[in-house]
């Protein structure tokens, strides 16, 4: 006890007296902490608010009539229904405990501001649906102004009115994807919100809804259903089923609530708080490296004081105790502030991203225990285990190293260490190898990854020799003698030259992977472009935001009777189910198709498919074993089941899809019709010039979409890819920041172990100018050896992330040579940058207390 006691006043009193060794370690655990409490906190504030919403807008629903069938396709988080007859309306009011019921028809439907641009941006979904008048069955509630009674009269929903500068009393167009000029009526509000995040809605008349929102009048997505006084939710549900006809279902309003608020706010949060924890485990991970480092060199700096208590009488376990005490002391106090550090992120995350026009719902913050608990024991974990083995080389200190004079760490490489990462880096590599090439296993490729990351740590301090020895033999023809200080001092202990760059190398590496992985998504769409898009012009739509409601069939009619134009083939999308499995088709003129996409070699013919024909791709078909004269069953949204017969098999399916069929095929079980893209290919003489301004001319009366070459079309498809570079830059910079403060906490301890050696250099004759410039370089030095083993590591996981995401499809790797000239600049900058306050401080030392130092 009276050790244990012991050990912590020493512990104490080494913090007191050494408060400024353990600054980077303070903040390393601070920021990482921090960035994963904000993580949480905003995660549980977001979907709290949401719950709260939708709570709120739904309240009056107490059930849902709809399709009972549902077809999903990979990669929707909604499925399709059949839609449900507007007659049940009636049948289902005379049934006992109903109060009201309304029908509720939703489809696509984007508006354009007063600017003439659609609003929404390629983010959330822009939707149209007629307005309830119940206003308890009604969602939105009326803001300003009243709800629409004539044709071309709209509600809008209030966020989106203050985006596109739009007011009551305004007319402007409503894509559907035919545009409609509509009239502005009133202001909504959902759950008392300006709407649900950034999702547009305009209501209309059910009538103008079934007139531009269904393919014939009297059907509806859904019918909602009010409960009389008495009657709950599972009651009324239980009522409902026996009047409701096959293929249509009822649930609770809680439950479609549910559905409501997944689909709008659940996928996007759970992508949302999982991008931001991956990068909190980075921060950490880089964390973790700065403070093992740190106290590796306390410990060095410390072996004649821990042998002193050795000799005097104190065991190995109190010295351990000691240096663990310390560790778990700063954990705790930077933890704690960390704490408040991601309480306070999240408060401005919530204030700022109404301010960047990402209106999230209001709502105080929401600070669970996990929220709390975790991040402080992830700190306190991370900060312990970080410290645990140079704790335990503390407590091996034998009590005769109290003779020595001093106490400078000049630890190497040894053998059993090179063997062991050579070993471990031919393993990943092999099974990286095997699980890409050999048996196709993303599990293996990952493990392989994550094997090679730890080979590149174990090995850092062997390859750290021969890189700084390379990276720094120009820097003694260059700057003399203080170059030749700074190599020497990078390379006097490559095991702390490699802990201090293995921080920096990770977060270079993590910035390596996704440029490289960015890069090759866009190289594969401009291969994709230049191999399968024949056509000269492409007329395209995003799946969201703007252009969400797709673009008009009749748009590609228009243009293809221009006589600037030898053919214009519209594509649009259709859900099915093929033989069981939900697949998306492809909706388009198969004649046609092959004028202006190169399909590759097709068996069978792509003309005459009629109603009963199908298209389909060598990869489908190769699975599910077809060829031409093969039957097929689709089963369609709305219950159909239909026999079709494959009537051609094409190779490239990249813009075509895997399932091709003809309009008059699709028509019967078509929801709102659209396309998502039109080619266009000019006839003989026509230049491009010419041809796109005839196309620009005609498209301008269907919406004004964007006329785009060959080049521009996939460049716009690949656009998102740049967006989603700049937010990860932007979260690793916190990553980069901590592997910097690493940098310069390393290069102050190390100054601090050698302020006697600095002493004598300056007394014989070494300038201020000429001590700072040595650790400038010697802080470069060993960033550049951090830099090049994180891009020569993120080059790597990049291709293997590129080809384990690739499945089968043919992902073009390439390696952006500029951009990571620009990952390596900032590398080598953040190196010059750490070292600036520790050169400063080296320069200001006084000349005979330093040689008089211990």
């Amino acid at each position: 006890m009276n050790g244990t006691r012991a050990s912590v006043r020493l512990s104490i009193s080494s913090l007191r007296a050494h408060k400024r060794r353990f600054a980077g370690t303070f903040v390393a655990v601070l920021l990482g902490v921090a960035f994963l409490t904000g993580t949480l906190v905003m995660g549980d504030t977001l979907r709290a608010s949401f719950d709260t919403m939708f709570g709120d807008a739904n309240a009056g629903t107490d059930a849902v009539v709809r399709g009972a069938d549902v077809i999903t396709v990979a990669g929707e988080t909604q499925g399709t229904r059949q839609p449900v007859s507007t007659a049940l309306v009636e049948r289902i009011e005379r049934t006992p405990g109903v109060a009201a019921a309304a029908p509720d028809i939703q489809g696509a439907g984007q508006l354009i501001g007063a600017d003439g641009k659609p609003i929404g941006g390629q983010g959330p979904p822009t939707l149209a649906g007629n307005w309830i008048d119940d206003p308890e069955l009604n969602p939105y509630r009326l803001a300003a102004g009243r709800a629409p009674a004539a044709p071309g009269e709209v509600v809008i929903n209030r966020g989106a009115a203050d985006r596109g500068g739009l007011r009551i009393g305004d007319t402007t167009v409503l894509r559907t994807p035919d545009p409609v000029h509509v009239r502005i009526v009133g202001l909504a509000t959902f759950g008392g919100q300006d709407g649900m995040g950034q999702v547009t809605f305009t209501a209309m008349t059910q009538a103008d809804a079934e007139k531009y929102l269904t393919p014939k009048p009297g059907e509806a997505s859904t019918i909602q259903v009010r409960a009389g006084p008495g009657t709950g939710q599972r009651e009324l549900v239980d009522a409902l089923r026996p009047v409701l006809p096959k293929g249509v279902e009822a649930i609770t309003g809680q439950a479609a609530a549910t559905e409501n608020r997944d689909m709008i706010s659940g996928a996007f949060l759970g992508l949302f708080t999982t991008l931001l924890l991956v990068f909190s485990g980075i921060v950490l991970l880089v964390a973790t490296f700065s403070i093992h480092n740190t106290f590796a060199i306390v410990v060095a700096q410390r072996t004649r004081e821990n042998a002193l208590l050795r000799a005097i009488g104190a065991a190995r376990r109190q010295v351990v105790a000691a240096t663990l005490v310390e560790a778990t002391a700063v954990a705790v106090i930077a933890s704690v502030a960390g704490l408040a550090g991601g309480i306070g992120i999240a408060a401005g995350l919530q204030a700022l991203f109404p301010a960047v026009g990402f209106p999230f719902p209001d709502g105080p913050l929401v600070i669970g225990a996990v929220s709390l608990l975790l991040p402080l024991a992830v700190g306190v974990l991370v900060c312990l285990g970080s410290a645990l083995l140079p704790a335990l080389r503390a407590g091996r200190t034998a009590p005769l190293a109290a003779l020595r004079e001093s106490a400078v760490d000049d630890s190497g490489a040894s053998r059993t260490r090179a063997v062991t990462g050579l070993v471990l880096l031919v393993v990943s590599v092999g099974a990286v190898l095997t699980g890409i090439l050999a048996a196709p296993s993303v599990r293996l490729s990952a493990a392989g990854a994550v094997a090679a990351l730890a080979a590149f740590v174990i090995l850092g301090p062997v390859a750290a020799t021969y890189a700084v020895r390379a990276l720094g033999a120009p820097l003694g023809r260059l700057r003399g003698v203080t170059g030749g200080l700074a190599r020497r001092n990078a390379l006097r202990s490559p095991r702390r030259t490699a802990s201090t760059a293995t921080a920096l190398m990770i977060g270079v590496a993590v910035v390596s992977v996704f440029t490289v992985f960015g890069a090759s998504l866009k190289a594969t769409m401009n291969r994709t472009v230049d191999r399968s898009f024949a056509g000269d012009v492409a007329i395209s739509a995003p799946a969201f935001g703007a252009g969400g409601s797709g673009l008009s069939p009749r748009l590609a009619q228009a243009v293809d009777r221009l006589p600037q134009v030898a053919t214009a083939v519209g594509l649009g999308k259709g859900v099915a189910e093929v033989d069981g499995a939900g697949r998306a088709l492809t909706v388009t003129d198969p004649a046609a198709l092959g004028r202006v996409f190169d399909l590759g070699r097709v068996d069978g013919s792509l003309t005459g498919l009629g109603t009963n024909g199908i298209a389909v791709s060598a990869t489908e078909a190769a699975e599910r074993e077809l060829r031409p004269g093969s039957p097929v069953r689709l089963t369609f949204s709305d219950g159909t089941r239909q026999a079709f017969t494959v009537r051609a098999v094409y190779d490239r399916s990249e813009l075509a899809g895997d399932y091709v069929i003809t309009r008059r095929a699709w028509a019967p079980h078509r929801a709102q019709d659209s396309d998502s893209l039109i080619a266009v290919s000019f006839a003989p003489g026509v230049s491009t010039a010419d041809g796109r301004a005839a196309v620009a001319r005609t498209a301008a009366a269907y919406g004004n979409p964007d006329v785009q070459t060959r080049g521009e079309y996939a460049q716009s498809s690949a656009g998102g890819i740049d967006m989603m570079l700049t937010l990860v830059y932007a979260l690793l910079a916190l990553a980069v920041l901590i592997a910097l403060l690493g940098i310069a906490n390393t290069l102050t301890l190390a100054l601090h172990e050698r302020t006697r050696e600095l002493g004598l250099l300056r007394a014989v004759g070494q300038t201020r100018s000429q001590l700072r410039s040595m650790v400038r370089w010697e802080s470069v030095l060993v960033a550049g050896f951090g830099t090049a083993g994180g891009l020569l590591l993120g080059g790597f996981l990049g291709w293997v992330l590129v080809e384990a995401s690739a499945g089968d499809t043919a992902v073009a790797f390439d390696l952006p040579p500029l951009r990571l000239l620009a990952v390596a600049l900032v590398g080598i900058s953040a190196g010059a940058l750490a070292s600036l306050g520790p050169a400063r401080r080296a320069g200001r030392l006084d000349v005979l207390r330093a040689i008089a130092a211990q």
